[in-house]
């Protein structure tokens, strides 16, 4: 649910879909592991994996941004860290440039990107008003141009506005967050701040299926498969993040009390 710092008002199309088990058995055709971060080490996210989107966004520049409050650090180990087996991404109230929040932005960009397959991810997210925490996918080269025309994959998300609940969501040309036509699942989910959960999609040039523990809640098919509908035929990266405010998770202001706040992240694996 990111709009390349573009304001918008934030249509929602929530789709509740339930789908038979046997949706499920795609899986199996992903079954070798290509790239994975177990994080059993300890201190700054290892390089060779992992990068930063920087500072407080450039929209008119690199396409991101959405209004959000806080400055993304790098090679910062109070914004991202991996400690006691996880990766953390915590999002501080403190001054730091010209904003009076810091949290950090990993990416996976021509480290990790990958064109169909099974990406997973076991994390905890983080709650608290104004905090939105987010595991999402951007194309890498960008092949049908800017935000939302080559498309964007959110495979988790959660604002504090609406607590124990999971946003799953497709961007494209035609289905977006500016037109309220995005495609999108609101998911509740138990324990969602106190235990960990697998975030995940199964990806083919057929379909993306949307998972959480294996379950699916949604299925984005490609047709018609034009670029506007279905640009996802195309390298993908990687995107974690905890954001501060913005266009979406501001939109009902931010609870300065609840700071100190972390995402955890178990692990990372891509199967293809």
């Amino acid at each position: 649910m990111r709009v390349g710092g573009v304001s918008f008002l934030y249509t929602f199309l929530i789709v509740m879909l339930g789908f038979p088990s046997c949706l499920l058995a795609q899986s199996s055709r992903y079954k070798k592991l290509v790239w994975a971060d177990e994080f059993n080490y300890t201190g700054l996210p290892d390089s060779t994996k992992w990068d930063y989107d920087k500072a407080r966004g450039c929209p008119e520049l690199c396409g991101w941004g959405n209004n959000e409050w806080q400055y993304y650090t790098w090679s910062r180990k109070e914004n991202a860290r991996v400690e006691g087996g996880y990766l953390v991404i915590e999002a501080r109230k403190e001054a730091y440039g010209d904003a009076k929040y810091t949290s950090a932005r990993l990416v996976t960009r021509n480290k990790g990107d990958w064109k169909y397959g099974r990406i997973e991810v076991r994390a905890q997210l983080p709650d608290g008003m104004g905090l939105w925490p987010a595991i999402w996918m951007l194309p890498t080269e960008k092949k049908y141009g800017n935000w939302p025309k080559s498309g964007e994959i959110d495979i988790a998300e959660t604002v504090g506005y609406t607590p124990d609940s999971v946003y799953q969501t497709i961007h494209t040309g035609s289905y977006n967050g500016m037109l309220g036509t995005q495609k999108v699942s609101l998911i509740p989910v138990k324990n969602i701040y106190s235990s960990f959960h697998t975030y995940s999609i199964e990806w083919t040039s057929e379909s993306i299926v949307f998972m959480i523990d294996g379950a699916a809640h949604q299925v984005f098919n490609s047709t018609p498969a034009n670029t506007d509908k279905w640009p996802f035929d195309q390298l993908f990266h990687l995107v974690l993040n905890v954001a501060v405010g913005g266009d979406f998770g501001g939109k009902k202001g931010v609870d300065d009390t609840v700071f100190p706040r972390k995402m955890k992240v178990d692990y990372v694996r891509v199967y293809q």
